[in-house]
């Protein structure tokens, strides 16, 4: 599937209130803490795959085995991607998505390192900026493999978490 980034969209924020007001009427009984928005739509200003990632926290996989049915019958599709640290869904459909679900565990080494790798790109322009960069780099150079797009991104994502943890 090939990476398309937009601009940013200020309607972004509101697409995120409204699923996790659906989220918590279908599985709210399973959250741990709260329900975040994450990923590149969430950070003001800044390109994107026009998809709304949302990390909805809950005690352990275990614990919300039981949310995947209700999900994939409210109208998401589950994948075991990365299923040793979050169950991972996508909505509508994979071919088109216009949300990511994680459910991870909150307060898990993944659930503070997206909420810490977030704020800095809010809070650092020189963060933001290369970020923005290297996304517009990566989607013309190897934007038809949305997987591999995501892994070359990672090097930069952890350099951002080692400064901010020394």
């Amino acid at each position: 599937m090939t990476v398309v980034l937009s601009e940013y969209n200020s309607n972004w924020p509101g697409m995120f209130e409204a699923e996790k007001s659906h989220l918590l009427s279908v599985i709210g009984d399973l959250l741990c803490g709260s329900v975040e928005h994450v990923g590149s739509t969430s950070v003001d200003g800044m390109i994107a795959k026009p998809v709304i990632d949302i990390m909805f926290g809950v005690t352990s996989l275990k614990a919300s085995i039981s949310a995947i049915p209700r999900l994939v019958e409210s109208g998401y599709c589950h994948y075991p991607y990365k299923a040793e640290v979050m169950h991972w869904f996508c909505k509508p459909s994979p071919e088109v998505r216009t949300h990511h679900l994680h459910l991870v565990p909150h307060e898990s080494s993944l659930w503070n390192e997206r909420l810490s790798f977030k704020e800095a790109l809010k809070t650092d322009r020189t963060y933001f900026d290369e970020y923005r960069n290297l996304k517009q780099k990566l989607a013309k150079t190897v934007g038809f493999d949305r997987e591999l797009y995501t892994q070359l991104k990672g090097p930069f994502i952890q350099k951002v978490l080692n400064e901010i943890d020394s």
